[in-house]
């Protein structure tokens, strides 16, 4: 039996320069936020390439997938899973957590955030789907790789947790500011609009403690007494 050793035909993924630096750097700073994980768990470095990789790619292919225009980027493109080990490296090798490392923290969360979403959006314009639709994969893009990385460290995603600081909702917000430029004629500066005004957003809640309603639910009363019961008096 002969192996057939040739290069695979692989179909030309779109994507454009500007969204592509975008969508790199969002996994640089996603992988070092999602390795940072691994050492709240108290992991070994295996723990920290495998919580850096899901969530510096995490978000990106499932949104490629979902888009089915080829293959996820992060399988054909060598430039994101190099980007997304470095990012985990550099959460190994440097103190992040505390001292100076904090103010960069909240700053890789807020750039990571406002990367993806945009990089999310102009894909799917560029694939040449329907402008609503773009704004799903944009969200989709900066949740999706905190997801699945929260779920392997067995909590419950921050997406969904009642937290102070905007997160979805920051992202939908870049999402909306990337798609009203592009829409406008105006490609790469939404992908800078979208970010400065999604990660203005998270920086800005987290520093106020912003957070969405959460449902009041009444204590209940006293258990009442049933019919033909009288109250016992002393």
């Amino acid at each position: 039996m002969a192996f057939d050793l040739t290069a695979p035909v692989v179909p030309e993924e779109v994507i454009s320069l500007g969204t592509l630096i975008v969508d790199l750097v969002g996994v640089f700073a996603g992988s070092v936020l999602g390795a940072l994980q691994a050492e709240r768990r108290k992991m070994d470095l295996m723990g920290y390439l495998v919580l850096g990789l899901v969530s510096g790619v995490g978000g990106g292919i499932i949104r490629d997938t979902l888009l089915q225009a080829g293959p996820p980027l992060a399988l054909v493109r060598p430039g994101y899973l190099t980007m997304a080990l470095l990012g985990s490296l550099a959460a190994f090798l440097f103190e992040l957590r505390h001292g100076p490392g904090v103010k960069l923290l909240a700053t890789l969360d807020a750039l990571t955030l406002g990367a993806f979403a945009v990089a999310g959006t102009q894909r799917t314009l560029e694939v040449g789907l329907h402008p609503g639709t773009s704004l799903l994969m944009g969200v989709i893009t900066a949740a999706g790789g905190g997801i699945v990385r929260d779920v392997l460290s067995r909590q419950t995603p921050a997406l969904m947790r009642a937290v102070p600081g905007y997160y979805a909702t920051a992202a939908l917000a870049a999402s909306i500011v990337c798609l009203a430029f592009s829409q406008a004629g105006h490609p790469k500066l939404a992908l800078l609009a979208g970010m400065l005004v999604g990660g203005a957003l998270r920086l800005v809640s987290l520093r106020f403690g912003w957070r969405l309603p959460v449902k009041r639910v009444r204590p209940p009363g006293p258990p009442s007494q049933g019919p033909g019961k009288r109250e016992e008096r002393p």
